[in-house]
């Protein structure tokens, strides 16, 4: 057998089955509740009638004959020696066998319900009283159920009409509400799947309420939004790779056909030099892809070590002042330690650096320190600055400025893209401000170790 699949079928099932069961019991009830009513009201009758006719018939003022009461087949009444046989009856009853057994001396009023009493077919309600002193005479007074039986099964046969019915017009009228409610999200559904990949732009249909449909476009808006974003980037990034790595291929290809149609034309070890320049480019720039490519994925462990990061800035000062490019001033540096990986952040400090060294006039500038449980460290050149509008530019990927800032040799930019994505995996901040009089402060803000 099958199972509903759709919301729709599962909904209109579950609500289906729990409403007639909850129908099914009601009237179950509502007959047990109305034959309890009816019998009830019924013994009440006979009690009282019983009531009426007992000091009469103790009396002995009606012989052998008791009075008869309504239609014949529908009531009445006998008096029961202690043996059990019958001294008195009504005349209706005359020649009947006893009702009920004679009740036993010390044995009270009894009410039960007898169906072989030859006078009908039907059930009667009897009620068997004792009458006098020592070994009592048993009075017996019954009616007829007919008419409760009669009034019960009515009352059945309308349930077991209209529960049916009123099920099956309940379980379409949930199959056509659900159909209703559901159709913005089957809308929502058909849109989505129609959506290519060159038509990531398109959106979902949306309403001005705030019920769960509504809030559910927006958020299935927000997601085709992210994957737009994401996958504009992604483009980009290709684009820019691409360009990027055509550079020093088309470098390399050059030299190698040139050295092929004119053997002997160039020199060996000059070929070598720049074919060795060109593939050192291509390889950081592979490595700084696979690097954005790894963090952008999540894929990196990084370990939870003491990370003393006035050690990774004084080397990173002692190799700029080898290269004798600028002048490095690190009188500003203080010990301060964070938790994290050594490597990464050593990186992101080298690309500080590199960047400071390449746009400086003659002066770079290494500040370190830790307060409050928060490490900053801050590099400062003297070139030409960074416009704060393009301030949080130069952290995207293959961003480069105006010519001023962008004498790269051969970068690619990606090196504060990479600084950008080691300070925010080690939960930190980065930020350029204005230096005096002129020039670029880059400040990191990382947590303390403690």
């Amino acid at each position: 057998m099958r199972h509903p699949s759709t919301v729709r079928s599962k909904v209109t099932l579950l609500a289906t089955l729990l409403v007639a069961v909850m129908l099914s019991a009601s009237a179950v009830g509502i007959v047990v509740t109305q034959q309890r009513v009816l019998s009830h009201g019924i013994d009440e009758a006979l009690i009282q009638r019983a009531d009426n006719l007992e000091a009469d018939v103790v009396a002995g003022s009606f012989g052998a004959r008791l009075p008869s009461e309504g239609d014949p087949e529908d009531t009445f009444l006998q008096l029961l020696a202690p043996d059990g046989s019958v001294l008195a009856a009504s005349e209706n009853a005359a020649g009947l066998p006893p009702a009920v057994p004679a009740l036993r001396d010390g044995q009270g009023q009894v009410t039960v319900t007898v169906s072989d009493v030859p006078l009908s077919n039907g059930e009667f309600r009897v009620v068997a009283r004792p009458l006098g002193e020592g070994p009592p005479d048993t009075l017996v007074v019954a009616k007829n159920l007919d008419d409760v039986n009669e009034s019960v099964g009515t009352l059945t046969t309308s349930l077991a009409i209209a529960v049916p019915l009123v099920v099956t017009l309940l379980a379409l009228l949930l199959w056509w509400l659900t159909g209703r409610v559901l159709r913005p999200v089957e809308a929502i559904r058909t849109e989505v799947a129609s959506i290519k990949g060159d038509e990531l732009s398109r959106r979902v249909p949306t309403s001005r309420s705030d019920d769960e449909i509504s809030r559910l476009a927006r958020t299935m808006n927000a997601m085709l939004d992210r994957v737009e974003q994401a996958t504009d980037r992604q483009r980009r990034f290709v684009a820019d790779a691409s360009h990027e790595l055509r550079g020093p291929l088309t470098r390399i290809r050059s030299s190698l056909e040139v050295a092929l149609a004119h053997p002997g034309v160039m020199d060996t070890d000059e070929l070598n030099r720049g074919l060795l320049a060109d593939t050192v480019d291509l390889q950081k720039l592979v490595d700084d892809l696979l690097f954005l490519a790894r963090a952008e994925s999540g894929v990196f462990d990084r370990p939870r070590e003491v990370v003393d990061l006035d050690d990774i800035v004084l080397e990173e000062a002692r190799r700029l002042r080898d290269r004798g490019c600028v002048r490095v001033d690190t009188s500003a540096v203080t010990a301060a330690r964070t938790l994290g990986n050594a490597d990464e952040l050593a990186r992101a400090v080298r690309n500080l650096a590199s960047n400071a060294e390449r746009h400086a006039t003659e002066r770079v500038a290494f500040a370190l320190r830790e307060t409050d449980g928060r490490c900053e460290m801050v590099v400062t050149d003297d070139g030409p600055g960074i416009a704060p509008r393009d301030r949080a530019v130069v952290f995207k990927r293959f961003t480069r400025l105006d010519e001023a800032r962008s004498r790269d040799a051969g970068g690619a930019g990606l090196g504060l893209a990479i600084v950008h994505d080691i300070v925010a995996g080690h939960h930190g901040t980065v930020r350029i401000l204005g230096a005096e009089p002129h020039g670029a402060r880059f400040v990191l803000d990382l947590p303390g170790a403690e």
